[in-house]
């Protein structure tokens, strides 16, 4: 009897009989075995996963997830996006993405089976990342056709990512690296890293600009011979509102004293 058809009666297995790190899966109660990933592969989880973790709309995701919806189902896609709570045990929901690697030996059969219980589960798109032959990606939606992404082209996963994924990112540390650059920029508030720079040259010269009238204030009073006592220079010294501190420069020219620039401002 072939996999397929033994697979379609029930088996004697259920996912609460299998540990964290146990080399199966189970479908339909019957044990998959899962062996250890090459080079190639483990690389290519690593990066894929953490693009795809890094994006700003994604609040959860793991590597090889155990998700048990029903107990004689356990599948563990390479990458799972979404619904991985910070918790110990299987995972009762399917992420709403899922990615698997595909290399030299790949079971076809059962990643095909894999899919469609996923599918059942709640998935909504696997991508099937292949690592044999062109680099290219199958797209998998439930009740849609297969589709195939290339190198060059973009994945896109609505609802789901907010940024599409080059499909070299999948596969290139490098290419991923910018891609995640970019993700936690993001995440930050940023739209790019030159954004980032604007930033920091605009909080250079305010900076600049508020070092040169605390000292501009201080040379003021003392070049027309007022008392500046260490609280007047604890105070400008801590003042960063450049509103304030013109202010302040504008009345060290007139003020009698140092008391009456302070005054007028209510606070230092």
């Amino acid at each position: 009897m072939g996999k397929s058809a033994l697979t379609q009666t029930r088996g004697p297995f259920q996912a609460d009989q299998l540990r964290s790190g146990d080399p199966y899966e189970l479908s339909n109660g019957h044990p998959i075995q899962c062996l250890p990933t090459g080079g190639r592969g483990s690389r290519a989880n690593l990066v894929g996963g953490s693009v795809l973790d890094s994006d700003p709309d994604v609040d959860s995701a793991g590597v090889d997830t155990g998700c048990s919806p029903e107990p004689g189902t356990l599948r563990a896609p390479d990458v799972a996006v979404g619904n991985v709570p910070d918790e110990p045990g299987w995972v009762r929901h399917a992420p709403p993405l899922a990615v698997e690697y595909a290399d030299v030996g790949q079971d076809e059969d059962d990643l095909a089976t894999k899919i469609g219980e996923l599918f059942a589960a709640g998935t909504r798109i696997v991508w099937v990342v292949r690592l044999t032959g062109p680099r290219r990606v199958e797209i998998y939606e439930p009740e849609k056709p297969m589709r195939l992404a290339h190198q060059g082209d973009e994945l896109h996963a609505p609802g789901i990512l907010r940024n599409p994924v080059p499909v070299a990112a999948l596969y290139d540390r490098e290419t991923a690296h910018e891609v995640v650059l970019r993700n936690l920029l993001q995440r930050q508030g940023y739209s790019s890293l030159d954004e980032v720079k604007d930033s920091g040259r605009a909080e250079g010269l305010a900076e600049g600009e508020a070092r040169t009238l605390k000292a501009d204030i201080l040379d003021v009073l003392e070049a027309r011979g007022l008392a500046v006592d260490d609280d007047f220079r604890a105070a400008v010294d801590s003042c960063n509102d450049q509103t304030v501190l013109r202010r302040w420069h504008r009345q060290a020219v007139t003020a009698d004293s140092v008391a009456e620039i302070l005054s007028s401002d209510g606070e230092p």
